[in-house]
């Protein structure tokens, strides 16, 4: 048996929760902080500082611990990928084999078929099944603990929780791909004219439309809006409140009471990962199959 089939979903993220436990305990017993008590801010785990600065001209594509974390997602979401849904397919399919079919089930019946029409699943499926595969690696690595801080102790790399999906950056990034893709398949399919009449609804007397179509503009942008802080503000809202309960540890001196912190985020933690984790990965890609799917056939 390989190692890909003993490591199961359901196992590394019991590993990734043992390692959390054990690095948090470690913490607690050593008691230091590497920045005085009184100046603990949770949100400068999130400030992005380069390392690798790249400038050109006015633009800034510097590598820094968000474009880290990016990379480290595209290149595992391949690799599962071509592990769990290409590599050694068999008639009877084991643990790995199983955990693809699942994923790729869950793309198409529940994401494709149910936002897109039947004309576009052949073109846009692979496109939503890899954003709600990608987002969902890159919103898992944000909880396991990985030597990209860009903080050393003693020259030894400092381990922490980050997710690149806590950058409004990043998800206005993935936010704008759906929608320019929306606008050019409503075009392409529909043409221009017919496209754009599409937004406003048929038998509306004419004197109320400068009034109407101010508010279906804002409502097409309302959509990047929603889809890039949706994600961004439940990653962030979650690692902050992992990262506060984990502060109390330094902030509260007096046993047990120092202690408490540690229970309340793992219960933070366990609710991220299993639930967060993966709601947002599939609600962020049925959106964008809904958004694509709508601009295609304006009608329905």
């Amino acid at each position: 048996m390989t190692l890909a089939s003993r490591l199961t979903p359901g196992r590394a993220l019991a590993g990734a929760f043992v390692l959390f436990l054990i690095v948090s305990v470690v913490v607690v017993l050593v008691g230091g902080a590497p920045h005085s008590l009184e100046s603990f801010d949770p949100s400068t785990e999130f400030a992005l500082k380069d390392w690798v600065p790249i400038h050109l001209g006015g633009l800034d594509l510097s590598i820094n611990k968000a474009v880290v974390y990016l990379l480290v997602g595209s290149a595992l979401t391949c690799v599962i990928g071509i592990l769990v849904m290409r590599l050694r397919l068999r008639a009877v399919p084991g643990r790995r084999q199983t955990f693809g079919e699942t994923l790729y089930d869950i793309a198409q019946t529940q994401v494709a078929e149910t936002g897109l029409p039947h004309k576009a699943i052949a073109l846009w499926f692979p496109y939503c099944a890899t954003l709600m595969l990608f987002i969902f690696v890159v919103n898992l690595l944000g909880f396991l603990p990985l030597p990209f801080t860009g903080q050393t102790f003693h020259h030894i790399p400092v381990w922490g929780i980050y997710a690149a999906t806590s950058q409004i950056s990043v998800t206005l990034a993935l936010a704008l791909m759906t929608f320019l893709f929306t606008h050019v398949e409503g075009i392409r399919f529909n043409g221009v004219v017919k496209y754009f009449r599409s937004w406003i609804p048929r038998d509306l007397p004419k004197a109320i439309l400068p009034l109407i179509v101010p508010i279906e503009v804002l409502s097409q942008f309302m959509r990047l809006i929603s889809l890039s802080v949706r994600l961004y503000a439940n990653m962030l809202a979650g690692h902050i409140l992992i990262l506060t309960m984990i502060g109390l540890m330094f902030i509260i001196h007096s046993w047990p009471y120092r202690a408490l912190g540690l229970p309340a985020a793992f219960i933070f933690y366990i609710f991220e990962v299993v639930i967060v984790v993966s709601i947002q990965a599939f609600i962020f890609a049925a959106l964008s199959a809904i958004y694509i799917g709508s601009a295609i056939e304006p009608e329905h």
